[in-house]
This record gives C-alpha cells, sequence and structure tokens, in this order.
C-alpha cells in the first residue's frame, strides 16, 4: 500500500512534464510562425521579439511608439511582412490619422512597394511644401511627382471625393522621404490622414481593388544568412528561441530545450526560461520505469 502511494504521487508529478505541449508555437492565429518571429518572449529572436507579438486572442500584431498593428500576412521567401492601420484612409473610407513610424533602432526598412500618400494637406503653411520663387505664393511640393496619378486615382474614390479636396493637398510620400528616423508625423506636416499602398493586384487604374497597408523588410542579421543552427532545429521539428543570456535554444515537442536541435544529441537545458521540464527526458523515462518495477514487485509481495 504505502509503494502504491509512492507511485500514484511520483505519476502526478511526472505526467503533467511528459504531456506539456511546446513552448513556442508555430502559427499564431491562420499566420505560420517562422525564425526570426516568435510567439512569445524567449521565441523567435531577441532582436525581433519587441516588435512581434502574439496576444490572447491569436492575433499576430506589430508594435512601433506609434501604435500597435495587426500583421495580415508574412512572405518568408521574400522578408516581408504586410501589416494594416485601421486609422489610415483608404478608397473605402476616409479617417483622421496621427501617422506611421518605425522605431529607430527596429529591425525593419519600408519595403520599396510601399507608397504612401498623405492626404488633405495645407498647401500654405505644411513644410512638405516649399517656395521655389521669390512669389511667396507659388510652392513647390517636396514629393515625387510621378505620384500625381495616385492622388487623383484616390480622390476620386467616393468616401475621398465628398470632401471636395484640391489634388495639390494631396503627397505621394516615398518611403526614403521619411528620413533616416522613418518617421511620418501627420500633425507635423500639417495632413489630415494618409493612404498607404503596397501592391495593385493588377488594377493600376481601380483604387478599390489595391492592397492597402504597410510593407516591411527584415533581415536576419548583418549579411542576411539564415542562420545553420536555427536551421538544423525546425528540420527536427523544432522552434528556435532563446535563454536569458540570449543564447540560442531550439524548442523541441514536450517542452524541452536543447542547445542544438530534437534529436537530443548533445546539450540540454535544464530549467530555462520558456521550459517547462526541469530535466532531461531520459532521466525521465528512466525514473518512471523505476517506479513501475518498484510497484510491481510490491504488489507481487
Amino acid at each position: 500500500m504505502k509503494i502504491s502511494s509512492i507511485f500514484l504521487s511520483s505519476l502526478l508529478l511526472i505526467f503533467p512534464c511528459l504531456i506539456s505541449s511546446q513552448t513556442c508555437q508555430k502559427s499564431c492565429g491562420k499566420i505560420p510562425i517562422k525564425y526570426p518571429f516568435g510567439t512569445g518572449n524567449g521565441c523567435g529572436d531577441p532582436h525581433f521579439q519587441p516588435y512581434v507579438t502574439c496576444n490572447d486572442q491569436q492575433q499576430l500584431t506589430f508594435t512601433t511608439h506609434t501604435g500597435c498593428y495587426p500583421i495580415t500576412s508574412i512572405d518568408y521567401n521574400h522578408q516581408i511582412i504586410y501589416i494594416t492601420d485601421t486609422s489610415m484612409s483608404t478608397c473605402a473610407c476616409t479617417l483622421p490619422s496621427k501617422g506611421f513610424s518605425l522605431d529607430w533602432n527596429a529591425p525593419f526598412s519600408f519595403s520599396d512597394d510601399t507608397i504612401f500618400a498623405l492626404l488633405d494637406c495645407s498647401t500654405s503653411s505644411s513644410p512638405i511644401y516649399q517656395s521655389i520663387t521669390d512669389d511667396k505664393n507659388s510652392t513647390f511640393p517636396l514629393c515625387d511627382s510621378k505620384g500625381d496619378s495616385i492622388c487623383s486615382l484616390l480622390y476620386s474614390c467616393e468616401a475621398i471625393s465628398r470632401l471636395s479636396l484640391p489634388i495639390s493637398t494631396c503627397c505621394v510620400y516615398t518611403p526614403v522621404d521619411l528620413g533616416p528616423s522613418f518617421e511620418m508625423d501627420l500633425q507635423k506636416l500639417q495632413c489630415t490622414s494618409y493612404s498607404a499602398v503596397y501592391g495593385f493586384n493588377g488594377q493600376e487604374y481601380n483604387p478599390q481593388g489595391w492592397q492597402y497597408g504597410v510593407a516591411l523588410k527584415y533581415k536576419f542579421n548583418f549579411d542576411n544568412d539564415y542562420p545553420v543552427i536555427c536551421s538544423s532545429c525546425e528540420k527536427t521539428n523544432g522552434v528556435c528561441g532563446y535563454n536569458n543570456a540570449q543564447s540560442f535554444l531550439c524548442n523541441c515537442p514536450g517542452g524541452l530545450n536543447t542547445t542544438t536541435d530534437c534529436f537530443y544529441g548533445d546539450s540540454w537545458s535544464h530549467g530555462s526560461k520558456i521550459s517547462p521540464l526541469k530535466s532531461g527526458t531520459k532521466l525521465i523515462f528512466s525514473f518512471t520505469w523505476f517506479i513501475i518495477l518498484a510497484f510491481i514487485q510490491g504488489w507481487m509481495k
């Protein structure tokens, strides 16, 4: 009876470890999660974790000092994430906005495909306009002149045309013009709103069919090389992560962390931040069999 009690108590301690799930998940909602991104602390690359997270509602979000934005998709082949800003204007609706900016130290940059159009800007006081002659009434926009067609098409949308705004109040603002801090402060620029387009979906002359949102590029590191150790981890059904010292860890099914891959070839991580296990799998199974044998021997007596 005593051995039976010990057996049951031991199983209660061991069982949660045996059924514990992989701490770092491979998806957030319907979006697959791969390196360098992760679903929480200790997952993915630590340089990306403050900006891309999976919330409790299984919504993948992108965070900057200007707000938190839903991520609609990730193109891992071309290393681009696509986000939406619920406060920006589209052909369907116009909304006042504060603008969009990237943190200066974030490992992201604007994709060349992203087009920013500033809407309802003051032609008399906005800094995006400057005098080109001695005539103070003559202004020249610091915008992309080739963007006039974008402005014309946007201003033809019913939601925007109702405002009866002159085309001159629209400015196509390319990412390079945002400056080294990637800052687009609409209040300082004295514009009411903005629209961002990253694709025309084969409908260049139909703004209702454009792909609205912001496309952001990312790099794995300075040389943009995919880490070999992470690739080995993923090939063995693991998820790349890191420990408290921001050193690489491979998070494996069952919650175990290793410093290599899920073949458990070399090194184990005991009690790291993202691991619910306190010892190696081999030790767990050995201890389990020891208790089972002890129980059988006690039962036979």
